[in-house]
């Protein structure tokens, strides 16, 4: 038997904030259930409450059954940690403990070989048998093999910053789910997978017999696995929760009853109170004359004072409107050209023209280069000039190639990051980063640069720090950055992998109005919709040009 209950969760911010207010919700045994929300709202935050990683101010949070936990970090692992760190990390806790003992005892018999460290040495050993080291380091081999095609001796050493976030998703997701815990809670699973993967995912979720509580904006993912949606609302005093117990299909109808229900009560809260207090002036004039009037003024008071102390009905939540005004500008015909351009390692020569105006869409399976191309173009290309440096101050790795990508007059290339990775933004609150301003754009006073984070959902968030937003905070500031840079091509890495619906709907009606060239890398079937040219990383390494979107595309043919 498994299951979690969330009671009465309060959360307050650094600064003194609410973030979450009065949380409460239960996962029983075997279900599986979506947490969503707009970005901001605290779901990252109440997974690591939930995970034992942050302490609720108030409330409690209680659970039967062992828990496995993926982090919302998973994907953009940049350290030196190897897929044995990686694993080792939603391993059972006593298996971490024995394998940082084996290490330590290894590490001292390099450094010191004699008889002490020996028997330390060999005493490690014997607990890491003792505890289930030998068999979960087969059960990784059955992980590696599944998730990246290898075995786990050839893997385990194998730096993770080396693989995609895809890969490192997988890797991950495939342990959790064969692995003993009876409780899963995923922090965005699905970002970085592609779509085989991300069908993958929906399957082993509804099929799996253990509760699972994922966080995700994939409506597709949520449709397919959940059979539960717990919803975290903004509202002036911090995220209450509301649970549907029915699928995707009919959330919204019954959001939309749900509110309307609340505003319903709280106009007939306000009516009443209205008429009580309108009642008690009426009833203390009268008692200044009449003094049989006393105790029905008395009463009316009582009334009035307990029924203001009950408090209204849970308000309408506050709805998030996000405006994005991306404009671009006029560029050469040609906006790219590529010509015999070869990634080197992932994919075989080709040659494509971009033309000024296109959507065009990359795809493929992970690990296929998808994201190295975009990367390519963000430096500049192959050649770039003056012209063509990228708007924002980018530490992009070189990307080894061969052949040429050149991009075409006046084209000013903006990234849009998908780890989020922005050395020159961390450590500097929003307001601080638009006040200074850069070579491409102008600072903004305090007035004009709350007014454009509003329109970005971003105003309560204007004192924080880039790096403590959350990930759909800082996929939205990200674009904002971009709009106010005067970019002539989007290339998009991923762009709606952290974004709540509403966020993405903004943003797709903003690229449709861009007076320029979007070449985005998505795995998003529904933002895929949204352009016109699908250029395809296959999985035999050639790169091709397809009418419609390809989601068939399986693990890149190459040696591992």
């Amino acid at each position: 038997m498994a299951h979690i209950d969330v009671t009465d969760v309060d959360y307050f911010l650094p600064d003194g904030r609410q973030l979450l207010n009065g949380v409460s919700f239960r996962i029983g045994d075997g279900v599986k259930a979506a947490l969503v929300g707009p970005n901001g709202t605290g779901k990252t935050t109440l997974v690591r409450i939930i995970a034992g990683d942050a302490a609720a101010d108030e409330g409690a949070v209680t659970r039967s059954g062992s828990l496995g936990v993926m982090r919302q970090f998973i994907g953009q692992v940049r350290d030196e940690s190897t897929v044995r760190d990686l694993l080792l990390s939603v391993a059972p806790p006593a298996i971490q403990q024995a394998a940082a003992a084996l290490d330590a005892a290894e590490n001292a018999l390099i450094e010191q070989d004699e008889e002490r460290t020996q028997l330390v040495y060999a005493q490690a050993l014997s607990d890491w048998g003792d505890i289930g080291g030998y068999e979960i380091e087969s059960f990784w081999d059955t992980v590696t093999t599944a998730a990246l095609g290898i075995s786990f001796d050839r893997a385990k050493w194998r730096a993770v910053h080396t693989m995609s976030g895809g890969e490192q998703k997988r890797l991950v997701l495939e342990a959790l789910f064969a692995g003993p815990d009876e409780l899963l809670l995923l922090d965005e699973p699905d970002n970085y997978l592609d779509v085989p993967g991300k069908q993958w995912l929906e399957r082993t979720i509804s099929a799996s017999p253990k509760s699972v509580l994922f966080v995700s904006h994939d409506r597709e993912l949520i449709a397919n696995a959940a059979g539960r949606i717990v919803t975290l609302e903004p509202g002036a005093s911090g995220a209450m929760s509301w649970v549907h117990g029915g699928g995707f299909a009919t959330y919204h109808q019954a959001r939309d009853d749900r509110n309307a229900r609340l505003e319903e009560l709280r106009k007939r809260w306000d009516e009443e109170r209205v008429k009580l207090r309108a009642l008690v002036l009426r009833l203390r004039e009268k008692a200044k004359f009449n003094d049989g009037v006393a105790a029905r003024y008395q009463a009316a008071q009582t009334r009035l004072a307990k029924f203001e102390e009950a408090g209204p009905p849970e308000a309408v939540p506050l709805r998030q409107n996000v405006s994005v005004r991306l404009h671009g500008g006029r560029t050469g015909k040609r906006a790219l050209v590529c010509t015999d351009l070869e990634l080197t390692g992932l994919m075989r020569p080709f040659t494509a023209e971009i033309w000024y105006g296109d959507r065009l869409a990359v795809l493929g399976s992970n690990g296929s280069g998808k994201s190295h191309f975009l990367r390519l173009l963000a430096a500049g290309g192959t050649d770039p000039d003056t012209g063509h440096r990228p708007i924002q101050a980018l530490d992009l790795t070189p990307v080894p190639h061969t052949g040429t990508a050149t991009l075409g007059a006046r084209v000013r290339p903006g990234y849009f990051a998908q780890t989020h990775s922005r050395p020159d933004l961390s450590g500097n609150t929003l307001l601080e980063i638009l006040h200074l301003g850069n070579e491409h754009r102008d600072g903004m006073g305090r007035e004009a640069a709350s007014r454009v984070l509003d329109r970005y959902g971003l105003a309560r968030a204007a004192e924080q720090r880039y790096d403590d937003l959350s990930g759909g905070q800082q996929a939205r500031l990200q674009i904002l950055l971009l709009e106010l840079s005067g970019v002539t091509m989007l290339l998009l890495d991923e762009p709606t992998d952290n974004l709540d619906l509403r966020s993405a709907d903004a943003l797709e009606q903003a690229l449709a109005e861009f007076a320029g060239t979007v070449i985005a890398v998505t795995h998003d079937r529904w933002f895929a919709k949204a352009f016109d040219r699908f250029l395809v990383f296959g999985s035999d390494g050639n790169v091709y040009e397809s009418e419609t979107p390809v989601w068939t595309e399986a693990r890149v043919e190459r040696a591992r």
